[in-house]
């Protein structure tokens, strides 16, 4: 089990980001949440098996056709356990 806290720059909200990344995490069975922030960023915890989590992350950086993904700051995070994987 690993966990992985993101922010996500580029253009990445009013593009359907966050509806992508639970629909995705939820395919991969990635754990944890994603939200906008109000500096234009989205905010993600990701928790699972290390190898999910790098897919997930490796397909972040491309998302949904209409977003443009600049960068994404990573840093290791607690693991609460998080069941299924939600927006907020």
């Amino acid at each position: 089990m690993t966990a992985t806290h993101l922010i996500i720059h580029g253009r990445v909200q009013g593009v359907f980001y966050r509806d992508w990344t639970v629909s995705t995490a939820r395919e991969l069975g990635v754990n944890g949440w994603v939200r906008n922030l109000p500096d234009g960023t989205v905010e993600a915890h990701l928790e699972g098996a290390s190898h999910a989590v790098e897919a997930m992350i490796g397909k972040m950086h491309d998302g949904p056709l209409a977003a443009r993904v600049d960068r994404i700051e990573q840093s290791e995070a607690e693991a609460p356990g998080f069941e299924g994987f939600e927006r907020r």
